[in-house]
């Protein structure tokens, strides 16, 4: 996805857009890691696009931008461990 095109964009489709691509790479993720290797490009570009994303979204954010009805970006819950723990 080109600059130009997601400069174009309001910043709730750009959020909308980045966690898709978040959910996207996870898939791919997890089939790289059964052996399907064939998407290797394809991750490597949709990171490069999640980033483009994301910058251009912290851009539009300190110029003062606000999302229209955007959903609140969901952040990974930590998992804590009980090793170590005794």
């Amino acid at each position: 996805m080109k600059a130009d095109k997601i400069r174009n964009m309001d910043l709730g489709e750009i959020e909308r857009e980045a966690q898709d691509g978040q959910e996207q790479l996870f898939r791919l993720r997890f089939q790289m890691g059964m052996g399907q290797l064939e998407g290797l490009k394809k991750y490597r570009g949709l990171r490069k696009d999640r980033a483009r994303l994301l910058t251009i979204a912290a851009e539009k954010r300190a110029a003062g931008e606000t999302a229209s009805a955007a959903p609140p970006a969901k952040s990974p819950a930590k998992k804590s461990s009980a090793r170590g723990k005794k």
